[in-house]
């Protein structure tokens, strides 16, 4: 097997925001600390960790949103990516049809390859009546719908995708699934979030493990997963040995 093309390596990044902590009072907060990995194309690549870990803004940083004020991220010049998650990118007074214009068109596709694509996307999203409506009616299902069908129809160099896949009903779970699926045959490099460790383990070469900011371990899936178990078994534990010896010393 030929050796995948690097595409983008970070090393030991961070990215911090300002807090505001009174008046005219701010403390630097690290969202991420030390984080390091490589992505190389047409791979797929799972991100996890507990809530608040930095996943989401481990994202916008691969999409380009942000840049990390430490560390170093390089990106293969010219790279596309296109980040989907349930918050991003839609107008809620313009209509289904008019966002995927939009959508489309910050993705970097031409006007005349976004309407050429619009029916399919709206077949794949299974709207119906609603495309024509505006977006700010869609329940969180209906948003997740239209995303990933703009999104899977986009065919960036990189598709970054946000905590989507279980969202909606059990059919379009199962189709959206597929559709990951047939991406990675077509060797379409992705980076998936998630908390779904089966549709991590299902869909993903390789994953990273951030906690706190940083990242634990990257490596085959299997194997960073059953390590990510692990932990989360032995803090429930712990939390578990804590609360008895709470309920002890208040009866003693």
């Amino acid at each position: 097997m030929s050796k995948r093309q690097l595409i983008l390596e970070a090393h030991n990044v961070g990215l911090s925001y300002r807090q505001r902590t009174g008046v005219l009072k701010y403390q630097k907060f690290w969202a991420l600390e030390d984080v390091s990995f490589t992505l190389n194309a047409g791979e797929t690549l799972g991100i996890i960790g507990a809530n608040g870990a930095g996943k989401s803004t481990l994202l916008r940083m691969i999409a380009g949103i942000t840049e990390p004020d430490r560390g170093r991220l390089w990106r293969q010049p010219g790279m596309t990516a296109s980040l989907l998650a349930l918050s991003v990118g839609f107008k809620p007074e313009l209509s289904g049809r008019e966002n995927v214009i939009i959508g489309g068109l910050l993705l970097g596709l031409s006007l005349k390859r976004v309407r050429a694509l619009i029916d399919d996307i709206h077949r794949f999203s299974e709207l119906g009546d609603f495309f024509e409506r505006p977006v700010g009616t869609y329940s969180t299902g209906m948003r997740a719908r239209l995303g990933f069908a703009v999104a899977i129809h986009a065919d960036p160099d990189i598709l970054l995708i946000d905590e989507v896949l279980g969202v909606g009903d059990e059919s379009f779970k199962v189709k959206s699934h597929n559709a990951m699926r047939q991406k990675i045959r077509d060797k379409k490099t992705v980076v998936l979030v998630s908390h779904s460790m089966e549709a991590i383990q299902s869909l993903c070469d390789r994953v990273v493990w951030v906690h706190e900011g940083r990242s634990i371990a990257c490596g085959p899936a299997d194997e960073v997963i059953d390590l990510y178990l692990q932990a989360i078994r032995l803090a429930v534990k712990l939390e578990q040995a804590k609360e008895r010896e709470a309920k002890r010393q208040a009866f003693a």
